[in-house]
This record gives C-alpha cells, structure tokens and sequence, in this order.
C-alpha cells in the first residue's frame, strides 16, 4: 500500500509498531513490524518502508506498507488509514504528483500507463524508451534551438532601424529546415508506433473454402477456428490475439465471401465487407489447387482497395489457379508442411513495422497527440521559413515561433491545457 504526501511518516507512525522499538525510519529502509488498529488489536504483521522526497516516485514524501494480500487485510488497513483522513488516490495520482512536481513531463507520464498495458516485448521497449525520456529529449532539443532563434528575432524587434544582417537571416533558414526535417522524421514513425504499442488488426478473406481457418490455426498456434471441409463453417467474423514477429496483432477471420441467399451468410459476408476498410491488412485468401472462379474475383472485388496481400493456399498440392487478375505481393503456403508460412510471418511484420527494426534506439511516437501537436509546429515552422524568404516583418516570424513552440510544449506538458491533463491522467488505472 503506497501513501504519498506530507503527512505520510506520520500516518504510518500511528498504526505501525516496529518489531525494534528504537527504529528512526531512515530513509529507504525497511522496517518489521505490526499494524494494529485504535485499541491495540492485530491487523497484520508487514514489512513498511519510508522515503524521503525527492527520491521518490512522486517527489513528495512516500510510505509503502507490504501487508499480505488478503482481501481482508487490505481492507483493514485501508479502513484505518481512511478514519485517519486520508483518502483512496484518483486514477494517475501518483502519476499526476510526479508530473507537476517535475519528476517526469507529460509525454514520460504517458508512457507510464503505455508500459503498464504493453502487449509484446517490442511495445514494452517503445513504452519504457519514452518512460526513461527518449521523446523527451529529441522535443527539448528542438525546442532549445528554437527559443534561441527566437531570442535573436526579438532582439532585433527593439532595434526597427536596424536590418536584420544576411548571415544570421541565412543560419536561422537553415536552422529551421533542419529543425522541420527532425519533426517530420518523428511524424513519419507514428503508424508503426500506433501497431507496436496497440497492435494491428489483419484480415483473412477469400471464398468459403480456401484456407481462412487453416491459416489462422497456424498463426495464433492452436486451433482456434473450425476447420472441415464443408464450405461456409466460419459464418461470423472471428477475433483472436497474436504476436508476430514481435508485433502484436488482432487476426480476423471472416466468413467466405461469396454470393448466397442464405440470410446468415449474407449477414456474415456484409461484416466482413464492413470490417476490410477498418484493419490494418488483408490477406487475400485463393486455393492455388483449384481454378479460379468468380467467387474468388467476388472476394477480390471487395478488398481491392485495402491494403493486402495475396495468399496462395495448398502449396502441397498441384498449383492450377492463376493469379494474375491480381498485382498484389503473392505468398505461396501450405498450412499442412509449413511450406511458405515463416516468409508470410516476416513479410507481415516487415509490413507493419515498416523501416523500423524492432529494438531501433530511434525515437517514435505512439500517441495521437503528440503527432498532431508535432504537424502542427511543423506547419508553424514552415510558415516561418516562407516569412523570412519573402522578407516579412520580424512580428510575423515571431510570431510563427511562438506557436511552433507553444505546440511542441504540448507533448513536453508545458503548454497542455488542464482539460488535456485531466482526460490524460483519468486513463490510469488506480495504483499509478
């Protein structure tokens, strides 16, 4: 149980009573003892520690009692300290304390409640990169050069008689192009930073028959779907979780897409219609053992424009479907010897990762607002360079720096407004 504020010592000396009577609380040390409660009485034998700010996860004074995890007991101890007069932490508190008072800026808060719902060893990495400040410190960076630029202009708003010389308009032309280049640099990660960290969604479509399940078995490595030889088996559309080559993905297996009067297979084939605009890629489904037909043109017809992959199933058997009606990168694989299989997984996650390599020290930005508070600077910054080739006043210019500045102090927190804060931190679940 974690208490944090001024009067955490104190309220940790009320109920605690230390095996060595002696005990000076020093500091990041652990103490035995017992919780008793207003008459004397037992609570439970704990272990307590007390932390001296400012090292501490809040920067305020912080006392942790390690009681046993009996339901009981928690509520005991809670009860007691509750009549003290403290009170339970809101969603992010703790989180929240650490952030105003300077221990971690808003995108290292962030990326707290990132690292505690991370999905897969590379979304663990991204998350505890920006935890330990890799974000951070490419934004202040940026927005270091920038407030020095800016103090240059301003200096030179008090003196209107005065030219702003050649060489310094020309070093702040260049300044600002490499800085719109760093931001673009970070923008161009988002997507990939969006999948690692809340995973990918991919899409297995084709006639009835052609493989979906067999294919989705494999991937998540148990059997999950149904798989027989009766076509039209999978009438809804199937959701499971998945880790592919370090990326984590949703896979959706649909219902075969195919003309029928049948209301629950039309029914399933309008949802996976549906769901092909929403996932991050499709894979496209044809029987390489059997002709193509016009359910398979169907099906093509209804993810042509998505983002895909053709899929050649039953490489085992003799290969008779020509695919050319279809321009898509062809993977070849027989779900039966594994034929192909490992090629489809690396060309999944090399799509989806893009020119990201798992384990990169480069830095990627996960989250919406921060990629639109960065386009934002950049599109400020650009409107600056064009100020200064067409010779504008130094007002304008300043004035395009300002609010490059002011956007990029969103993702830093200095500059975010309260009602940002507070939809932030409400995400938090209760013990952060």
């Amino acid at each position: 149980m974690r208490i944090s504020g001024p009067r955490s010592l104190d309220a940790l000396k009320t109920f605690f009573k230390p095996t060595d009577p002696k005990a000076d609380y020093k500091t990041h040390q652990l103490y035995h003892g017992i919780i008793t409660d207003q008459s004397g009485h037992h609570v439970d034998e704990v272990m307590a520690v007390y932390m001296a700010p400012p090292r501490t996860y809040t920067c305020d004074p912080v006392v942790e009692i390690h009681c046993h995890g009996s339901q009981q007991v928690v509520k005991s101890i809670l009860k007691l300290y509750s009549n003290y007069g403290l009170r339970l932490a809101q969603a992010g508190e703790f989180t929240y304390r650490a952030y105003v008072n300077g221990r971690l800026d808003l995108s290292q808060a962030e990326a707290v409640a990132d690292l505690i719902h991370s999905k897969s060893e590379s979304s663990h990495r991204l998350a505890l990169s920006h935890v330990e400040g890799l974000l951070s410190k490419n934004i202040f960076s940026i927005t270091d050069g920038l407030r020095k630029t800016q103090v240059l202009l301003e200096a030179w708003i008090d003196f209107p008689e005065e030219d702003l010389p050649e060489e310094d308009l020309l070093n702040i032309t260049d300044q600002i192009s490499t800085y719109i280049g760093k931001i673009n640099d970070i923008t161009k990660t988002y997507n990939t930073g969006r999948v690692l960290l809340e995973g990918a969604s991919i899409l297995l479509v084709g006639r009835p028959n052609v493989g979906k399940s067999s294919l989705l078995n494999f991937l998540l490595g148990e059997d999950r779907a149904i798989v027989t030889s009766i076509p039209g088996t999978t009438r809804d559309l199937l959701e499971e979780g998945a880790t592919i080559a370090g990326v984590p993905v949703c896979l959706v297996d649909t219902a075969g897409l195919c003309r029928s009067n049948d209301p629950i297979e039309v029914e399933g084939v309008r949802r996976a219609k549906r769901k092909i605009s929403l996932v991050d890629l499709v894979l496209f489904l044809v029987d390489g053992s059997q002709p193509v037909e016009e359910e398979d043109l169907f099906a093509y017809a209804a993810c042509v424009d998505a983002p895909a992959f053709l899929v050649t199933t039953k490489l085992d058997l003799d290969q008779v479907a020509d695919t050319s009606f279809c321009s898509w990168r062809n993977y070849a694989i027989s779900v039966k010897t594994g034929q192909g299989l490992e090629s489809l997984k690396s060309a999944i996650a090399d799509f989806l990762l893009g020119e990201y390599a798992v384990g990169s020290e480069s830095v990627m930005i996960t989250e919406q607002r921060h990629y639109d508070a960065l386009v934002s600077s950049r599109n400020n910054l650009e409107s600056l360079h064009l100020a200064i080739k067409s010779n504008a006043p130094l007002e304008c210019m300043v004035f395009d720096l300002r609010e490059a500045l002011y956007h990029l102090g969103q993702i830093s927190g200095e500059t975010t407004p309260d009602s940002v804060l507070e939809g932030i931190f409400s995400k938090f679940c209760i013990g952060k």
